[in-house]
């Protein structure tokens, strides 16, 4: 992991890409019981943090005062795993873990997070400072778990790769896989464009 005095060299993006030695040290000592952290089915959100105060005969009562089945409650992941830039080094890896993971490093605008060989992007609807030159050179010749997720990582991991054949023989496909439902125009133009 980066320090923050090796992120200078992202400029104004290092805060898009990765979080601050402070908050990953307050990450570490938080405190967490794993016994008792879970996430449970919500109706609003999916998804929401909770504590297991009482399990019995097949339910279980967490503090948000919820009664919930056994298969609603899913274990959390111990808080230095709060924005984790790769998803398989999770504890638990599961629905609950990988949106609550994407959500807050989505809401700390670090659009980029990798699961296994993969590179989730959630689009921040505006324009971030993470496709300046100097993030370009930043990336250009690392390997991809030197520096922080991106497509620029990734992308130069591969044409170095190319370059020497030194690589796997694989490609590289760009997916677009969108995980809300358009309206039927917007989804019609998408078609005609191709």
């Amino acid at each position: 992991m980066s320090s923050d005095g090796e992120m200078a060299v992202f400029g104004p993006a290092a805060q898009f890409l990765r979080k601050s030695e402070k908050e990953r040290a307050e990450a570490q000592n938080r405190p967490f019981d794993s016994k008792t952290a879970c996430f449970v089915s919500d109706a609003t959100e999916l998804y929401v943090k909770a504590e297991v105060q009482d399990r019995s005969e097949g339910g279980v009562t967490v503090k948000t005062t919820l009664t919930v089945r056994e298969d609603q409650v899913f274990p959390m992941n111990p808080p230095k795993f709060d924005k984790i830039e790769d998803m398989v080094m999770m504890t638990h890896l599961h629905e609950p873990a990988v949106l609550f993971n994407l959500k807050e490093r989505y809401a700390a605008w670090m659009i980029y997070t990798y699961s296994g060989l993969f590179c989730v992007t959630v689009n921040p609807y505006k324009w971030l400072p993470v496709y300046n030159p100097e993030v370009v050179r930043a990336y250009r010749g690392k390997k991809r778990m030197e520096v922080p997720p991106h497509i620029f990582a990734l992308s130069d991991n591969a044409y170095q790769f190319m370059l020497t054949g030194d690589g796997p023989r694989w490609g590289v496909h760009i997916m677009f896989d969108p995980i809300f439902t358009f309206d039927e125009d917007v989804s019609a133009a998408i078609k005609a464009s191709s």
